[in-house]
């Protein structure tokens, strides 16, 4: 796959991907708007606006490479802890990204979808969220699946939770309980275990991110701060992606 179009042509690199081997879902822990701020000496809040800027690019680029699921830790249940002004500058920039980038998205047949408990987030970002999630609701096209008040322990606490009740109620046994089941009710039930998952600012860490999907998930990290990471590092992800071998504990 040449996708020379996006990037334009470069001598010194090659930007080819082995269409064949293209990870069907790539998950992301966008890490890094804080310090890319602090190191301009700009408040907090721009680097997160900044890091909105970096996701358009990034979701142009999954979708012409032809990716079908894209998910991208937006906010965490830890993420609460962080100071007041901070959370409420973070909210209201993702309604405004919302807003800003609902149209394009449905031009371009990208789905909305979202991983997480909703239910804490401020009335203005649920209507926001819903609003998107309908008006992609039938896209066919690259599925960006945004993690909202989402945590790995906090999501099988839930499911373990709603399989609790359905034994009590008399619906299931515990003799049903298997890896199957418990897939069957977290937020991701629906969507393949990501193939792939990149982290940026040089954290080396899972950060309480899909630890049940990310089983035999092939990691890749970068220095590069988020509002630095464009759609040629996406690209150089899934090169050195499609040099691994996976083998899922086999020979």
């Amino acid at each position: 796959m040449d996708i020379m179009k996006l990037f334009g042509k470069s001598k010194e690199v090659d930007y080819s991907l082995d269409s064949e081997n293209i990870p069907q879902h790539i998950a992301i822990i966008m890490d890094g708007n804080g310090r890319w701020a602090k190191k301009r000496q700009l408040p907090r809040s721009l680097g997160h606006r900044a890091g909105g800027e970096a996701l358009r690019d990034v979701i142009e680029t999954a979708a012409v490479i032809g990716l079908k699921y894209l998910t991208i830790y937006a906010f965490s249940t830890e993420n609460w802890s962080r100071p007041q002004d901070e959370v409420s500058s973070i909210m209201q920039l993702l309604v405004e990204y919302l807003k800003k980038e609902a149209k394009e998205l449905h031009k371009n047949n990208v789905k909305i979808i979202t991983i997480g408990d909703l239910s804490r987030l401020p009335r203005d970002l649920q209507q926001e969220v819903e609003k998107v999630k309908e008006l992609t609701k039938d896209n066919t096209g690259l599925r960006v699946n945004i993690a909202l008040n989402y945590g790995g322990r906090d999501e099988l606490v839930r499911a373990f939770k709603k399989i609790s009740s359905e034994i009590v109620a008399g619906n299931r046994t515990t003799d049903e309980i298997n890896e199957e089941l418990i897939a069957n009710y977290l937020d991701t039930a629906e969507i393949p275990e990501p193939e792939l998952l990149i982290r940026t600012s040089g954290e080396c860490r899972l950060s309480n991110f899909m630890i049940w999907q990310l089983s035999y998930t092939e990691f890749w990290f970068t220095d590069c701060y988020w509002p630095d990471f464009k759609g040629k590092d996406l690209v150089e992800a899934i090169q050195d992606y499609q040099n691994r071998e996976r083998r899922f504990g086999k020979v």
